[in-house]
């Protein structure tokens, strides 16, 4: 009995050591809490911190001193000197403000500020030598991405050895509870010299007047450049109240190239400049901001109160470093001649939402609870949409849509209630007899499709919910549905235009002449596609097989305009407005802009909606030579499905997702059951759901991003999971979803959580992996002590050993005395041992090993006697 103690006490030391010796993996972020500063809980900025973030790199904060405005349109300014006396770059920005509190801020790089004061009025100014200005914000705007290798020099010899920041409190009433503010901005700083050295430029109308009334006012602004090449990469607009649009443009040999185009009203914030754009020597640099006098009674001129105006277009560049200049402005309209040449864009305001505009002005006199919150949730959605587009799009094989009885599918749509509607040609097909040499249709004989056509389906479950559109159409193609739930569509054979109520039989409006193909105001030939203006209720059709052009209806069917062109194909390369088959559209209200689907030239072509004006091409070597279809979701994302490959390529049928702002491909995706053969149209929506109609494999496809598929698939497994994994799955997420932030704040409140569910995770596991081994060592005692009195007898014919080798043998079932189950139960009286006896292999087919031993008998111990 003493050697079997000293065993269990041996069993347990080493139990213990394990214990003692693990450590939680959250263990590890404890180190956090002994570099975080110990901040102020009234302003998180009032003692400057700096916080290194390597060897090389470090974050400062330049933030308000808990300031309490007195008066709207205060202006206040503090300065930071920078930390260090070498040179210096700054890669990065992140602001810490809110419109309720800030309508705009600065920041300035200079040499001696005007004050000593912690903070004092910007009357007396911001720098008493010359400033450079390296960062704007204003109304809720993303922090400024630099690209790699840029950086704005500071400090050493030639850089500025101070930071100013101006801040604008434009209305007070949200300080009514004398609460102190901290605005700022935290700058990302790099001892790394940087190649590449940023700079400002600074477009602004000094003299602009506007008549109270005028509808239409412009302010331009133009200078000849005369330094060493420039590349821009960022833009921003900014005016108050009355301004409309803000365009910029380089002028090089009468050419106008855009450089951004904003509405001044959306957030502020430094937009990339989509097409890259270089400046040389003697090229012009012109920016005009539209204005409307309207709704004011006196004249309104530049100046730096809200009820003022501002006319300015900062645009952000870089150079080489032997030739860098940090700071340019432009004050002046050098030639006014240009400005009759400018681009029609620049002089249609950009539509805005009312609740943009309201969040956008700061208007305070909503103070409910529910009114902030709405604000609060709309900038978190505006904020998701820009950064939150790191997703992956997989096919939802749950879905039952693929087995659908469809005809060709040529269109899809999404109801208001996000419904699937599918169009389909029944048992009608376009195929090489469909139509004669001048697009005539030659099967008229069959009569209209005899089935429903526009199909209503649950996007879960495609459990049909209404149909309709029998009789009606012969070779469907395009479909779209208006903000009134009215379905239009297009019929390549009947070359026409429909406009359906959700429940009429007959069209509301019909464009076109039945079967009559044509290229006039009042023909069409192949209609492909037709999408409707949700803000001036306009029709846009897209024409068509035959025809390349965009036809432009007013609401009630008139014709307004067109535009496009066939492309010649001896010239190579399809220019902007030609089209070689515009095959599908998407409308884009956030940004007036319509983008279509040029589909032999493997292209999405975009324009403005009021003008038809170009705006930019969208084209990957991923698309091959066809682009099928386009699909827009608020927020900024483009989906699209491209064509079968040519011979000898090598492109793959497959679904596209892209960032609009950027034409860059975010996610490419194809199907895992099955295989794309044709998809003609494409669907999304804002849950990034998106469905494909394949007018070949005549079924419907449905994606989902890959964090939902993986939610259901755990919700449809019904995992549970215990509280101590439940625990780290939390703050692991926390984690993720809160990257590591120069914001203290932040850093401190992260740290705490981590370490409070660093400590209680490592209690509950080391008390856990204590008392585990504690209770199966007493079992294994009461056992053996069973044992000794019952099943062996008391008169201790099979004694223990002392060692630990046959304690631990006999737990495997190795030795006289192995744990059998038959004996176990049969032990205890009304226990029959049928079931546990060895089983018999006589005859069977049972593998043996070379021993003769059955194999799953190996380990087994021989069945004791009977016992009397």
């Amino acid at each position: 009995m003493a050697g079997l103690i000293n065993n269990l006490l041996i069993l347990f030391l080493v139990f213990q050591n394990i214990c003692s010796g693990f450590r939680s993996p959250l263990s590890v972020f404890k180190r956090y809490r002994d570099t975080t500063r110990s901040l102020p809980s009234e302003c998180i900025g009032s003692d400057r911190p700096v916080i290194s973030l390597g060897l090389s790199d470090f974050a400062l904060d330049i933030l308000m001193p808990g300031v309490t405005p007195k008066q709207s349109d205060t202006y206040l300014c503090m300065s930071v000197p920078l930390p260090v006396d070498d040179e210096a770059y700054v890669v990065d920005f992140k602001p810490h403000a809110s419109m309720d509190t800030v309508h705009h801020m600065l920041l300035f790089g200079c040499n001696e500020p005007s004050s000593t004061k912690n903070y004092w009025d910007c009357d007396e100014g911001t720098c008493k030598d010359k400033s450079n200005i390296l960062y704007a914000w204003a109304r809720n705007a993303p922090p400024t991405q630099l690209p790699k290798g840029v950086g704005f020099r500071v400090g050493g010899q030639t850089g500025g050895r101070f930071f100013v920041l101006q801040v604008h409190y434009g209305d007070i009433s949200a300080f009514r509870d004398k609460h102190k503010d901290c605005s700022g901005v935290t700058l990302h700083l790099t001892h790394q010299k940087q190649p590449l050295i940023a700079g400002m430029y600074l477009m602004m109308s000094v003299n602009t007047v506007i008549p109270p009334g005028e509808k239409v006012v412009d302010a331009d602004i133009a200078c000849h450049y005369k330094r060493f090449p420039m590349h821009l990469f960022a833009y921003r607009v900014h005016t108050h109240r009355l301004g409309k649009v803000v365009s910029g443009y380089r002028v090089r040999n009468d050419q106008w190239t855009l450089i951004g185009r904003q509405s001044p009203q959306l957030p502020q914030a430094f937009y990339p400049v989509e097409h890259p754009v270089d400046v040389s020597y003697d090229d012009i640099l012109a920016a005009r901001c539209v204005f409307s006098g309207e709704g004011r009674t006196t004249e309104t001129h530049i100046g730096g109160t809200a009820n003022d105006e501002m006319c300015n277009f900062y645009i952000m560049y870089y150079m080489e470093a032997k030739h860098a200049v940090s700071y340019m402005t432009c004050t002046q309209n050098a030639n006014p001649e240009i400005f009759r040449n400018i681009p029609q864009e620049a002089n249609i305001p950009i539509p805005v939402k009312s609740d943009m505009l309201k969040m956008a002005h700061g208007h305070h006199e909503e103070t409910k609870d529910t009114g902030k919150s709405s604000l609060l949730q709309h900038d978190k959605k505006e904020k998701d949409k820009l950064l939150e587009q790191d997703f992956h799009v997989e096919e939802a094989v749950e879905w039952p849509g693929l087995d659908l009885n469809l005809g060709q599918v040529s269109g899809l749509a999404l109801d208001a209630e996000n419904n699937l509607v599918i169009f389909h040609r029944g048992d009608h097909v376009w195929d090489e007899n469909s139509f004669d040499s001048k697009f005539v249709y030659q099967q008229r004989g069959l009569g209209p499709i005899e089935q429903n056509t526009i199909l209503v389906l649950n996007p879960s479950n495609a459990k049909l919910l209404h149909s309709m559109g029998k009789s009606l159409f012969y070779l469907p193609h395009g479909l779209s549905i208006d903000k009134n739930s009215n379905y239009w569509v297009t019929d390549v054979a009947l070359h026409q235009v429909f406009k359906l109520g959700t429940y009429d039989k007959e069209p509301l409006l019909t464009l076109g002449v039945a079967l009559q193909p044509g290229s006039d105001k009042n023909h069409f030939c192949q209609p492909t596609d037709v999408v409707v203006d949700p803000v001036t209720g306009s029709i846009y059709v897209s024409d068509g097989y035959c025809n390349s052009r965009i036809i432009q209806f007013s609401s009630n069917g008139l014709y307004v305009m067109q535009w496009g062109e066939g492309t010649e194909t001896s010239l190579g390369r399809a220019r902007p407005g030609q089209f070689r088959i515009p095959h599908s559209l998407a409308l884009i209200p956030d940004f007036s802009q319509l983008c279509v689907a040029d589909r032999e030239n493997g292209r999405i072509q975009c324009f403005m909606l009021e003008t038809g004006e170009f705006i930019r091409e969208i084209k990957h070597k991923s698309f091959g030579r066809e682009l099928f279809a386009v699909s827009y979701v608020p927020g900024g994302l483009l989906f699209a499905v491209n064509g079968m490959p040519y011979p000898g390529e090598a492109e793959p049928i497959q679904g596209f997702v892209m960032n609009f702002s950027t034409g860059e491909i975010i996610d490419t995706f194809i199907p895992l059951r099955k295989s794309f053969e044709m998809p003609h149209d494409v669907v999304a929506s804002e849950d990034k759901t998106v469905f494909i109609g394949d007018v070949q494999a005549r079924t419907v496809w449905k994606f989902a991003s890959m964090e939902k598929m993986e939610h259901r698939s755990v919700k449809k497994a019904g995992i549970e999971v215990q509280e101590i994994k439940e625990s780290e799955t939390i703050v692991e997420a926390r984690l993720k979803n809160n990257p590591e932030s120069t914001d203290p704040l932040k850093k401190q409140e992260k740290q705490h959580l981590v370490q409070q569910a660093s400590t209680g995770v490592s209690f509950v596991l080391i008390t856990t992996l204590l008392i585990i081994p504690a209770v199966v060592l007493l079992a294994i005692l009461v056992f053996v002590w069973w044992r000794k009195t019952t099943g062996y007898g008391a008169d201790g014919e099979h004694k223990l050993d002392s060692s630990s080798g046959r304690i631990l043998g006999r737990l495997r079932g190795k030795g006289g005395g192995g744990l059998n189950l038959g004996n176990f139960f049969a032990s205890h009286k009304g226990y029959s041992r049928k079931g546990f006896d060895r089983l018999s292999t006589e005859g069977s087919d049972q593998e043996k090993d070379d021993d003769g031993t059955d194999s799953e008998e190996e380990c087994s111990a021989p069945p004791p006697a009977p016992s009397s």
